[in-house]
């Protein structure tokens, strides 16, 4: 299986295959907006603003399964990241990134770049995968890792 296989909703309800992205490097985060992580959000812009030229894309994906943090729908959701935070990377439909019902993109992640201790399951918002050109699973970072902090991983696949 590769990643460039899943299928997944943007924010606008389009569907599109990952497939898309193939050859870029991408960063995978579960986002929540009244997550006290969500500051994140600006970090996440400002990796993408500085290295899309390069190949970089990030991809966003409301989840309302960690303490109801993203209770709107994905209109309102839209709208409060590009009020709040200026975001113009691509955002996508409220998934589930855990349980019986996670999207099978999260379940794949999940499976293949397992957390601290051998943990499967996401824990929190704001979970971020960093994948190579070449769709490969590079690292895991926990929703307590700054987007910043990830931007010497990312420049080494660039």
């Amino acid at each position: 299986m590769s990643i460039y296989e899943f299928e997944v909703n943007k924010i606008n309800g389009e569907t599109i295959s990952l497939e898309e992205y193939k050859g870029k490097v991408m960063i995978i985060v579960n986002t929540a907006s009244k997550c006290g992580f969500s500051p994140q959000y600006d970090d996440l812009q400002s990796l993408y603003v500085q290295y899309k030229e390069d190949g970089v894309v990030v991809l966003g994906f409301p989840c309302n399964q960690f303490l109801n943090q993203e209770p709107g729908d994905d209109l309102e959701i839209d709208s409060y990241c590009k009020l709040n935070h200026g975001v113009t990377f691509p955002m996508f439909a409220k998934v589930n990134v855990k349980g019986k019902e996670a999207h099978p993109l999260f379940s794949y992640l999940t499976e293949n770049a397992p957390g601290v201790m051998g943990s499967k399951s996401i824990k929190w918002n704001f979970t971020k995968f960093l994948i190579d050109r070449n769709g490969n699973i590079v690292s895991r970072f926990a929703p307590k890792t700054k987007p910043l902090e990830m931007e010497e991983d990312i420049k080494k696949l660039i």
